[in-house]
């Protein structure tokens, strides 16, 4: 929800940023290889307990993921194969964070599995009305709105990294979260596939 009706007040830092990457001749492409190394690191940190510094390379991944797509738009240049590394990239560093936790802390497995259950879920919603329905936005395929998008995930794995002691707590609630956002995706995918 962050991520569609907040991008509004990010969005002259993110083209600033764009624009400089731009000037530097880099690509969108070279952007998202960035941020995905960076959003790897967290699993070392976390599991190292330096969890803030975890927390800060995860925003800051999360920042690159939102420039190369503002890249993309500025320069037009867009591609398939950009759309496809960036969301399996967003994927794995969600991956790397829950299985660094799940790794930290063994009492809270059914419930990362939970998690990662309803990501799963949400996600293949998500891209399977994304593949079919008509694209009438400015990403590259069309973007389903929900409670709990990558904003929100990043919030909440920012609460499940610094504050360990409510990670049972933090990690169900996300969960409910991402699973009342599958029920909207499928309740708009009925309407908009009939």
């Amino acid at each position: 929800m962050l991520d569609t009706y907040g991008r509004k007040y990010i969005s002259p830092l993110l083209k600033s940023t764009a624009n400089i990457f731009l000037k530097l001749e880099m690509t969108p492409n070279n952007i998202t290889f960035i941020g995905f190394l960076i959003g790897l690191l967290p699993f070392v940190f976390i599991y190292f307990e330096q969890n803030l510094i975890a927390v800060i390379l995860l925003w800051i991944s999360g920042y690159l993921d939102a420039v190369d797509g503002e890249m993309a738009r500025i320069g037009k240049s867009s591609t398939l194969w950009g759309t496809l590394i960036d969301v399996t990239f967003d994927r794995l560093v969600e991956i790397g964070i829950i299985l660094a936790i799940a790794l930290k802390e063994p009492q809270c497995r059914l419930q990362l599995i939970f998690l990662t259950s309803a990501i799963i879920v949400s996600m293949t919603v998500f891209l399977t009305v994304g593949a079919l329905s008509q694209n009438k936005g400015n990403k590259t395929f069309y973007y389903q709105v929900g409670v709990a998008e990558r904003t929100e995930g990043f919030i909440f794995f920012s609460l499940m990294i610094l504050i360990p002691k409510y990670l049972l707590l933090t990690t169900c609630i996300f969960s409910m979260l991402i699973v009342i956002t599958a029920i909207q995706r499928i309740v708009e995918a009925r309407r908009i596939l009939k």
